[in-house]
């Protein structure tokens, strides 16, 4: 028999959920079996499925050792080096600029060095997270940017923090802005673009219409030109999307006939080799939290905006 006493980052979960966590192995078929028959028990009463646990409750669990997470395999994010370049942290969030070339979790390339991992490495280190000590719950990352850009990434300490940030992303109640470089200087040094936008899942590119169709979307996008590199004819722009399509910056700007340098799928190859750039020219430079709802244990965090220090184009191009 094991027993687990409900922590606060366990508190306000459904109980198959929290059995799922700290059971990996077991089949849902039997868990259901196992909590009918009372071999999972709550306070020392039968409980129900859906039931939401509360912060001191006891779960008491007479099953299999085999069913439950090997301690040895929840530390498989000491592979990955402890190094984050943390732009802000405090005990519920931190926010990490992530580099280009590291992925946020783990791809096909199998690699152990991702953003998840560091980030879980860095908490161990600090004492602030242990996997044997944690029942249910663990770090997460509350967005994804592509292993070729680089930009600020929300990472919650806390099951609160994860709640109600993904809450907030999801109601768009967080405003990021980007920086990039685009090959050619763009005319208006401050415009709203809007065009039509389709995906090709083939391809894994996206294709801009000037007109409206049954199948395409409408696509808006801001930029403001910040600095300009005549001799080389490049354009550093601050950009905001007003909506959130795939690739959008990349083949909005491309449209345009700005392609961002480094681009390999909509900018120009040669312009890229000439001045040895291999990925895109693009940062999520800068997060502001602007909450009009609710916020609970994270409202201290409202109006506050936070920014990357370095980002590696305007250092090499414009500085």
């Amino acid at each position: 028999m094991k027993e687990f006493t409900i922590q606060k980052n366990d508190a306000g979960q459904r109980a198959d959920k929290f059995i799922t966590k700290v059971c990996p192995a077991l089949p849902k078929s039997a868990m259901y079996k196992y909590i009918r028959k009372k071999s999972i028990k709550c306070n020392g009463k039968r409980m129900e499925i859906s039931q939401k646990l509360c912060e001191g409750d006891v779960i008491q669990m007479y099953i299999n050792d085999e069913f439950f997470t090997n301690a040895e395999d929840s530390k498989s994010f000491l592979a990955a080096p402890a190094k984050l370049n943390v732009i802000y942290e405090d005990e519920n969030i931190l926010l990490a600029d992530k580099p280009v070339g590291l992925v946020v979790h783990e791809d096909e390339s199998g690699t152990p060095d991702t953003l998840i991992n560091r980030l879980l490495h860095y908490l161990y280190e600090k004492g602030e997270y242990d996997p044997e000590k944690e029942q249910s719950f663990t770090p997460a990352l509350c967005n994804r940017i592509d292993r070729n850009t680089q930009g600020i990434v929300i990472c919650a300490k806390t099951a609160e923090a994860l709640r109600v940030m993904n809450q907030k992303i999801k109601d768009r109640e967080l405003h990021k802005q980007y920086l990039c470089v685009t090959v050619g200087i763009p005319q208006k040094k401050q415009a709203r673009l809007t065009a039509y936008h389709s995906r090709d899942e083939k391809t894994k590119t996206v294709k801009v219409w000037d007109k409206k169709n049954s199948f395409n979307k409408t696509m808006i996008t801001d930029y403001r030109v910040l600095k300009e590199n005549r001799e080389k004819d490049l354009a550093l722009l601050e950009v905001d999307l007003i909506t959130g399509r795939t690739h959008q910056i990349r083949a909005h700007l491309a449209h345009e006939g700005y392609p961002l340098l480094g681009d390999g799928k909509y900018g120009i190859n040669r312009v890229n080799r000439a001045y040895n750039v291999k990925t895109q020219a693009l940062c999520s430079y800068k997060l502001t939290f602007d909450f009009t709802t609710d916020s609970g244990s994270l409202e201290y965090l409202n109006g506050k905006s936070f920014t990357a220090k370095k980002v590696w184009f305007e250092e090499k191009f414009f500085e």
